[in-house]
């Protein structure tokens, strides 16, 4: 919003005041009487010059307007309030930044076992491949010993009854001597 009228004018020569006139001592005024020209202009509108008075009088005080202190610099609030948040924000950032950095890591490492287990897993299928491919060579063989068994079996029972009829003929021919 810009001043008008006396507010703009005022302001208006106070910029346009010459350094020399802005660093004049000021009568009465408490820090030696000279106003720094770098401050905003409503601290130079109330530090302007100010002729002295022409008291005659030399036992009476004269009163001066009582000034308020000067409120701290609201930009510098703003500016160190600024700065402060972002510390706090860039701390806060820093901290979902290495969040995300070790899920990244971990995510990585991850993958890296899964592929170590893909790897595995296929050498464990090509290794069971193989060893099918070698029972399925060998079937034949089982197949033939198999049978090998079964005649084994029905020999040894054939032999079995082959003793046991010798035995009994063995015993009939004792009889039969006896006798």
């Amino acid at each position: 919003m810009a001043a008008t009228g006396d507010d703009a004018t005022a302001m208006e020569s106070i910029s346009r005041a010459p350094a020399a006139y802005l660093a004049a001592p000021i009568p009465g005024s408490g820090s030696g009487g000279f106003v720094d020209s770098s401050e905003d202009t409503t601290d130079s509108q109330a530090a302007v010059p100010r002729k002295p008075h022409g008291n005659s009088d030399g036992g009476v005080e004269t009163a001066e307007e009582a000034v308020e202190p000067a409120e701290p610099d609201i930009n510098e609030l703003c500016t160190d309030m600024f700065e402060k948040m972002a510390i706090f924000l860039q701390g806060e950032l820093t901290g979902i930044c290495e969040d995300y950095r070790l899920l990244e890591n971990m995510n990585k490492l991850t993958s890296l076992k899964y592929m170590e287990m893909k790897d595995i897993s296929i050498n464990i299928s090509r290794n069971l491949q193989d060893l099918n491919n070698k029972y399925a060579s060998l079937q034949p063989y089982l197949d033939q010993i198999n049978q090998i068994e079964e005649q084994v079996s029905s020999l040894e029972q054939a032999a079995y009854k082959l003793d046991a009829y010798s035995k009994k003929l063995e015993a009939r021919f004792k009889k039969l001597e006896k006798r």
